[in-house]
């Protein structure tokens, strides 16, 4: 095992470089409700502007796989950080839903680089160290989301503005970007690996990571309009539902290393999706507010490491090599926390969008049914 002194520079790094990605993400949680309104946008039209984001990053990811293998992580993690940072104050002034989607598609350009080179980083981190460290990094990208939809919605509570606020915090994504500058490895190029099409136990796999980075996005992008919509907070509290949500991930995130030792893989896919499914039910239905808010900490804790828990099984199946099955999950759990938004938007328009929330509760019900399948890999 490496010296970990010797590595705690690009530990320190990565870790940031996951908070970046985060508190990014974060800021525009609160956001979407103003800016929807702002363009005056119907819910499908809404989901198409949120699927510019989708795309952008879909279009980003597999290059950067490529790129990263030849040239190293380092200085895709440093542009596509920045890059977050000078685009994501461009969102508040958008003033129709074209400029808004044209925003949206290079911000996912940028978040999708950042996400793939940052994991490849990270995974090498881990190997220089020789021991887990992702759960702790993914814990960050929590923490930094936690933070960052925080700050905007006391920040927009205070009457600070749109603009404004979300200057700061873009401020504070390049502060953290330019602080991982002389932390990141510089790390050794070589050939690069083909791109893989999933198939078999990892083509289950990777729709499991799928659904749950779904999930996620849809939390993300829909949790605001939603309890709107439901009359649970005003407009200015809109990021409340993606706060607790995202409390609960980081909780559940740091504590995840044991409670998998504890209760094994199995039982946490099967309480993990019964707990989420257990939390849209309650948004739904709760006639008390504090109640049906509480739904969102139930999915957060349900949802927080059936990621990992997927990803090691793609690691030890052995119809494909680790390292190309692990790539595949990746990429499709990617894809869906970032198209599935736009989904739920259709879905919304075409019925409502509690209606399309009872469909996420259905598409998650594939983790209970799936998980012996999936410890069996």
């Amino acid at each position: 095992m490496t010296d970990t002194t010797t590595t705690a520079p690009a530990r320190l790094a990565t870790r940031l470089a996951f908070w970046a990605a985060g508190a990014a993400t974060g800021c525009c949680a609160p956001l979407f409700p103003f800016v929807k309104s702002q363009i005056g946008a119907s819910e499908s039209v809404f989901g198409m502007v949120l699927l510019c984001l989708g795309l952008g990053s879909v279009i980003a990811m597999p290059v950067t796989g490529v790129v990263a293998t030849r040239k190293g992580a380092r200085p895709i993690i440093l542009t596509s950080g920045l890059g977050l940072a000078l685009i994501l104050p461009l969102l508040p002034l958008s003033s129709s839903a074209v400029m808004a989607g044209a925003v949206l598609f290079v911000f996912g350009a940028c978040l999708g680089t950042l996400d793939v080179a940052m994991n490849v980083h990270g995974a090498e981190v881990e190997q220089r160290e020789g021991r887990a460290l992702m759960s702790g990094f993914h814990a960050s990208y929590s923490v930094g989301a936690l933070l960052g939809a925080g700050f905007m919605t006391l920040a927009l509570l205070a009457g600070l503005g749109l603009f404004l606020a979300t200057l700061c915090g873009a401020l504070c994504v390049g502060a953290a970007m330019v602080a991982t500058r002389n932390g990141l490895l510089r790390a050794r190029g070589g050939a690069a690996e083909p791109l893989v099409r999933p198939r078999g136990i990892v083509l289950l796999l990777a729709i499991l990571a799928g659904i749950a980075f779904l999930s996620e996005g849809v939390v993300l992008d829909w949790s605001g309009l939603l309890i709107i919509d439901l009359d649970l907070v005003s407009p200015t509290s809109a990021g409340l539902g993606y706060i607790l949500f995202s409390i609960a991930m980081v909780i559940a995130r740091l504590s995840g290393d044991y409670v998998v030792q504890r209760l094994g893989g199995f039982r946490l896919l099967v309480w993990g999706g019964l707990i989420a499914i257990a939390g849209v039910v309650l948004i739904l239905t709760c006639p008390w507010r504090a109640g049906a808010l509480s739904g969102f900490v139930l999915i957060g804790l349900g949802l927080a490491n059936l990621v990992p828990i997927v990803f090691s099984a793609a690691g030890r199946q052995t119809l494909m090599p680790a390292g190309l099955a692990v790539a595949a999950v990746t990429t499709t759990g990617y894809a869906g926390i970032l198209l599935g938004p736009a989904l739920i938007g259709f879905a919304a328009e075409a019925t409502s969008l509690p209606a399309a929330f009872w469909l996420l509760a259905l598409l998650l019900t594939a983790f209970p049914l799936c998980a012996r399948r999936v410890m069996r890999a």
